[in-house]
């Protein structure tokens, strides 16, 4: 072959030139062309990659190579030289493994329509230099995040992108030019930025190559006439729209809830659930106990216009046994086995509280007794009703173990609206007749015997 001096750009396209039909052992390409910078082997036979990549050492000043619609085989490493800057391998059949087989110094890689299936951030890694990058027709679904600073410029139109993200174009601060249309677009939120915020200059093929494929309803419709609103799409914006509204809701809800006494209806609600779960319990416990009175009323003298009016009518009208000391007390027996027997007999003792009742020795007495009786005979048997507030420094120092008991147990109390008190006398009668069965009309049976009331230090003070 002769020699060709001046010559700086060969195309021998189109036609049947294998590897060592145009590369003859023997022959000293540098020789023969040593100015050549631009060579084509467009749609010829070319298969070997790793010894073309030896060959071109030859050619010392060659910048670009075109190797598109061959038959390149990716089987040995290929050792390229530092300046070739410009390769096509277009229309091979590569796959995700040609990076590896490329030159680090190349600036301009096309690599059209050669099976690529996924693009990763370290693929790119290895070309510093890199500027322009064309992946046209090939499987990619995802542009990913910091893909290249030095990227000037990135085809991947007709691939199987479905959106094209901010954090992608971030990762690329050098792109001027994106080409990404005829691709299955999802027009929805994801795309939203895309459509509305990016800059279209970047788009040489905006907006003629870029239609929704998805959802059915907006399919083939170009992008640029796709309309959603940014409230639909924007998170934050949501969140700063529904915070307030949601906080104007939950305060007009609360606020109802207050005006309605809503806190007393929950509160009422409470106990009566508390009382039916305690129930079986109680059942179980004491199936073999019998008693005469569903309650012992303890009360002050003071309150029992309130009791004699209100709460025996009540009770008793709804079917209950009520044992009063001012009625069923033993006439001449002590007024300490009075309250005694009336505790062991009824199935709960009912203690109205008021300021006047924690002024009453008797009781304190009786509210002794009775929580004694509680702890004996290991039963929930104490409720209470806290006719008014008490103030917790106006308690006696004999009560202080009330202000305990009140925190532990279930207590009502009793409301000044007569709706109120419906709901009231409801959950009071739930807890009295959870022993209708056990209450016997015509006699007392005491509980067991191993469960005695009074304190063995106290039984000399009694006698």
């Amino acid at each position: 072959m002769s020699s060709l001096p001046s010559l700086e750009t060969l195309d021998l396209s189109n036609n049947l030139l294998s590897d060592r039909g145009f590369w003859w052992s023997g022959c000293s390409y540098t020789s023969v062309f040593p100015k050549l910078r631009h060579l084509s082997f467009s749609n010829n036979r070319f298969v070997d990659l790793s010894f073309i990549s030896q060959q071109t050492h030859q050619m010392k000043y060659l910048e670009s190579l075109d190797l598109s619609y061959n038959s390149i085989v990716l089987d040995k490493p290929c050792f390229w030289p530092i300046h070739i800057t410009s390769l096509s391998l277009s229309n091979n059949n590569l796959g995700n493994k040609v990076f590896s087989f490329l030159s680090q110094y190349l600036q301009r890689i096309v690599l059209s329509k050669t099976g690529i299936t996924a693009l990763t951030q370290e693929d790119l890694l290895q070309f510093p230099m890199l500027t322009h990058l064309f992946l046209s027709s090939n499987s990619i679904k995802v542009i990913p995040t910091d893909l290249s600073p030095t990227l000037v410029s990135l085809y991947i139109d007709q691939n199987s992108i479905t959106s094209v993200s901010r954090e992608s174009l971030a990762g690329l601060p050098s792109l001027r030019t994106l080409k990404a249309g005829d691709n299955p677009f999802v027009c929805s939120c994801d795309s939203y930025w895309f459509m509305t915020a990016l800059n279209k200059s970047l788009l040489p093929d905006w907006p003629l190559d870029y239609t929704c494929s998805t959802p059915p309803s907006v399919a083939d419709l170009p992008m640029s006439e796709y309309r959603t609103s940014r409230m639909s799409c924007e998170a934050w914006l949501q969140a700063a729209v529904a915070l307030p509204v949601t906080m104007l809701i939950v305060l007009a809800l609360c606020s109802a809830f207050y005006a309605c006494d809503g806190v007393w209806y929950t509160k009422m609600l409470w106990v009566w659930i508390h009382v039916k779960r305690r129930g079986q319990k109680q059942a179980n416990l004491l199936n073999n106990t019998t008693f005469r009175y569903h309650s012992f009323i303890s009360y002050s003298h003071q309150d029992s216009a309130w009791v004699e009016s209100k709460l025996v009518p009540s009770l008793e009208g709804a079917g209950l046994s009520l044992c009063i000391h001012e009625r069923d007390f033993v006439p001449g027996q002590w007024i300490v086995d009075n309250i005694i027997n009336c505790v062991e007999a009824s199935y709960k003792t009912l203690f109205v509280l008021s300021n006047h009742f924690v002024q009453s020795e008797w009781c304190n007495y009786e509210l002794f007794f009775a929580q004694h009786r509680a702890i004996d005979a290991q039963q929930d048997s104490l409720v209470f009703i806290l006719l008014e507030p008490i103030p917790t420094n106006s308690l006696p120092k004999k009560f202080l173990k009330l202000r305990k008991l009140l925190m532990q147990q279930t207590y009502l109390e009793w409301p000044k609206d007569e709706r109120k008190q419906q709901v009231f006398w409801v959950n009071l009668r739930t807890m009295l007749q959870g022993a209708d069965h056990r209450i016997l009309k015509d006699m007392a049976l005491e509980l067991t015997q191993s469960a005695s009331l009074i304190p063995h230090d106290l039984v000399p003070l009694l006698k």
